[in-house]
């Protein structure tokens, strides 16, 4: 029996998961917080998202606890992380946090990235950094604490991303990847090395960014403080480090051009691999590193399970799923916008806010919002969809999601594939057991990648039911006219 490890770090929760290397099946698993609440996020100001990171590694012990129950942890030689992407994690000279994480969905960088991709060309930024501009990610986010926050700025020694911090904790290492850059924003693809004119033009000392290592190898020791801590043997080694949505196209092995992943979390993401250099002159979708660095085409609505989380405090997600099963096509004219989780991508940075269009108080009750939720999330799949295959020449025709989160929903999963006219196939794995698998693929378990998915086999497809996907065309119809309308 070889064990391996994986922490799947998102915003409101962390998951840890054990595999078995040799059968390839999972041994234990945990979520924390596992009452089914969310680790929370502060808004201090509108647009803001923050997190202390005190409260992911709070999480990873709780999860790591409940694993520790049914498994001996020093049995486990490799650990692979996942993590929320595009977060702003800022330590001292003593490895000490600055300040709360500015975390994915804060969206008050984006004057700063439109700033810096003025000053740089459209040419550079499309060409050298994928992307129109560094919008809100890392780099702007750090530029905005310059600005704002400088007495913090001044103890800053390092920068990172939240996975980078994890296994900062973990190893004392302060690493980051060459995927992980152009999270930050700060890889040049055409150079393939860091992109110093984005610091530059920030006005930020490159010595502030961490050093690199491969995503997949042997990346550092467990402390023997940390081992002890969290249970583990100090044989234990981080041997992959990777974003939630490059890892999730891993663990449904969405690794070549032409495959496709999907995932209907909090946000609701669409990641498509691709081989030659492409950018959206838009910046409505973002181009970054894969895990094996081909190129990953993300397309990303902020607003997404999010407005099904939201609906959830007043009703159970399984009472809803059913009560929207109960509702034909176009939810008898009750139409939502879900975008009501900050500035959005694919409508070129606007924060409309959510929206509820068409209540009539005498014929639509929870049902009709249930199944009005559902499909609006659909509907923005399909206008975000629509960029990368209409403008971007990708094609889209099979989808890989992960048995979690919305797609755990028959209703839901045949929806999308309605609406989007895609085939959908449902695993049953997720973003912990890829990092897991992936760390196996680190510290050399398996000769290839390929070994790691033996056992991967759908559990479900739906395929797009013609008469439905007729009827959609006209309901995504007038919902795009109000969306229009909005913007």
């Amino acid at each position: 029996m070889y064990l391996s490890g994986g922490y799947d770090l998102g915003s409101s929760s962390v998951k840890f998961t054990i595999v078995d290397l040799e059968t390839g099946q999972v041994v234990a698993s945990a979520t924390s917080p596992c009452d089914g609440s969310s680790m929370g996020i502060s808004s201090p100001h509108s647009g803001w998202a923050e997190q202390n990171p005190t409260l992911w590694w709070d999480n990873i012990k709780k999860a790591t606890a409940m694993v520790a129950q049914t498994v001996d942890l020093k049995e486990v030689q490799s650990i692979g992380l996942a993590y929320q992407m595009h977060g702003l994690v800022s330590v001292n000279e003593k490895v000490q946090v600055l300040r709360p994480a500015i975390i994915w969905c804060d969206s008050r960088a984006t004057l700063y990235g439109d700033g810096i991709a003025k000053k740089l060309g459209a040419e550079y930024c499309l060409t050298n950094l994928r992307n129109i501009s560094p919008g809100n990610f890392t780099a702007s986010k750090l530029a905005w604490v310059r600005d704002n926050e400088p007495l913090i700025y001044k103890q800053i020694a390092r920068f990172m991303l939240p996975g980078d911090y994890v296994a900062l904790r973990m190893t004392g290492n302060c690493y980051t990847t060459r995927s992980g850059l152009s999270e930050m924003m700060l890889c040049d693809f055409e150079n393939q090395q860091l992109a110093v004119p984005v610091l530059d033009g920030f006005g930020i000392d490159a010595t502030l960014v961490p050093s690199l290592v491969p995503t997949f190898g042997r990346q550092g020791a467990l402390r023997a403080d940390i081992a002890s801590e969290l249970g583990f043997s100090t044989r234990a080694e981080v041997c992959y480090r990777a974003g939630d949505q490059p890892n999730n196209a891993f663990s449904l092995k969405v690794l070549n051009p032409g495959e496709v992943a999907v995932t209907a979390g909090t946000s609701g993401v669409v990641f498509a691999v691709g081989e030659a250099a492409q950018a959206d002159q838009f910046g409505r979708v973002n181009t970054f590193l894969h895990v094996n660095d081909y190129q990953g085409v993300l397309m990303c609505i902020n607003g997404c399970g999010s407005l099904f989380s939201w609906l959830q405090k007043y009703k159970p997600y399984s009472f809803m799923d059913y009560e929207a099963g109960k509702i034909s096509i176009g939810s008898d004219g009750l139409y939502m916008l879900p975008y009501g989780n900050g500035a959005e991508r694919t409508l070129k940075n606007a924060n409309l806010g959510a929206t509820i269009n068409g209540l009539d108080f005498n014929r639509h009750g929870l049902s009709h919002t249930c199944r009005a939720a559902l499909e609006s999330i659909a509907f923005a799949f399909k206008y975000g969809m629509n960029i990368m295959s209409n403008d971007m020449k990708m094609s889209l025709n099979t989808v890989r999601a992960g048995k979690a989160n919305m797609f755990k929903s028959a209703v839901f999963a045949q929806i999308f594939a309605d609406v989007t006219g895609c085939v959908v196939e449902v695993f049953n794995t997720d973003g912990s057991v890829g990092a897991a698998l992936a760390a196996g693929v680190g510290y050399g378990y398996f000769s290839t990648i390929d070994n790691a998915f033996t056992n991967l086999k759908p559990v479900a497809v739906y395929e797009p039911i013609a008469e439905n996907s007729r009827t959609y065309e006209t309901v995504y119809g007038s919902w795009l006219e109000l969306l229009n309308k909005m913007l």
